[in-house]
């Protein structure tokens, strides 16, 4: 699955996938793999992400913040 809000916020905050890789800890490759689809990430990486950014799990998926309907 391609995730799409974690690469919309990422360029958003002008990080560039490797400060994003070494504050989490995880390879450049991993997070690439995470953006384009190549790989998902597990629920634990999704919540690190969502922390990190500051955003709620569906926007990282997305792109879009969850609402009720």
């Amino acid at each position: 699955m391609k995730m799409i809000g974690l690469k919309l916020i990422r360029k958003q905050k002008k990080y560039n996938q490797l400060k994003v890789a070494m504050d989490l800890s995880i390879s450049r490759e991993a997070l690439s793999h995470y953006e384009n689809g190549k790989r998902s990430p597990d629920v634990d990486m999704l919540v690190l992400l969502s922390d990190y950014f500051n955003v709620s799990i569906d926007f990282l998926i997305t792109g879009h913040e969850f609402q009720k309907k």
